[in-house]
């Protein structure tokens, strides 16, 4: 068990007699991953993170953390894992440095500490300004850093980048890659958004009403989604159209410059694209047009 920092075996939760949330879900979260949960608004993802973090009391003894039952490791468990569940708690009258100085006080933490994370997580600059100027993403940034203050092995995250625009879930996506590669933290972030759990994860767990639907690798998933549709942008597309319609019926001339066609899977993507180059086409753009996205869709209805 020891390989998985997190494992829930058969987790079932219910806040009534009638209303069952949870509906046997086991995961198995390796050490050192970047592990998705996914799944639409309703399907379950935040209550078991409640349940993971202590928040919502087990009803059964099946979650274990560091390969050991949660219940018999708390409170103290939680100087190991750092944790954004819902809305972080930010006093926006106070600087970012001196939200951090509040809680690094409550946790007994080195105040040297914080100049660290707060340059973990690119806001040194912005140290001294009052929280209520912040952004949305800065204000994001800044709840990690307060995750991050007691150097945890495993960050918990729920819906990190929700409501942020582009830029800000990118500067997320870019933090929780580089604290994963260059700290070795174990990351479990929930999110419905599929492209950007596809863009930061090596695994995938993915929940709708309450059960798992799949667990796996990302490579695993793209692999189960079965055949990928794609759209080629290139120069001269009818006449390349003709040699690849000979090869693959499902080629279609879409316009002078566009070329549609289906392949295997998305692993046949680089493939693709290889062939065409060495065959000295001039590609400008190939986009997925679905695949991944469909089968996901499928999956949760």
């Amino acid at each position: 068990m020891a390989e998985y920092i997190i494992q829930t075996q058969s987790l079932n939760f219910k806040f009534s007699k009638h209303r069952k949330v949870l509906e046997n879900i086991s995961l198995n979260i390796p050490k050192g991953s970047i592990y998705g949960f996914l799944g639409p608004n309703g399907a379950g993802k935040s209550t078991t993170m409640r349940l993971l973090t202590g928040i919502l009391p087990q009803q059964d003894d099946s979650i274990y953390i560091f390969g050991k039952p949660l219940k018999n490791q708390l409170p103290q468990v939680f100087e190991n894992i750092g944790s954004l569940v819902e809305s972080p708690a930010l006093y926006l009258h106070l600087s970012g440095y001196n939200n951090l100085k509040y809680i690094a006080t409550l946790r007994n933490v080195p105040h040297q500490r914080i100049d660290e994370v707060l340059e973990l997580v690119d806001l040194s600059r912005d140290a001294k300004r009052k929280v209520k100027q912040y952004s949305l993403g800065m204000k994001q940034r800044l709840a990690i850093a307060m995750a991050l203050l007691s150097e945890p092995e495993l960050l918990l995250l729920d819906e990190p980048v929700n409501g942020l625009d582009p830029n800000g879930m990118r500067d997320i996506r870019q933090l929780l890659v580089k604290l994963n590669k260059e700290k070795g933290i174990t990351i479990f972030v929930s999110s419905h958004l599929l492209a950007e759990i596809e863009r930061m994860c090596t695994h995938v767990g993915i929940i709708s009403h309450g059960k798992l639907k799949f667990e796996g690798t990302i490579e695993d998933l793209s692999k189960q989604s079965g055949a990928c549709k794609i759209q080629v942008t290139l120069k001269n597309a009818s006449q390349w159209h003709t040699q690849l319609a000979a090869e693959n019926d499902t080629a279609k001339l879409e316009s002078q410059s566009q070329i549609i066609i289906e392949l295997e899977n998305r692993e046949a993507i680089p493939g693709f694209a290889k062939k065409l180059v060495e065959q000295e086409a001039d590609i400008y753009e190939i986009k997925i047009l679905d695949g991944l996205e469909e089968w996901f869709m499928a999956l949760i209805k």
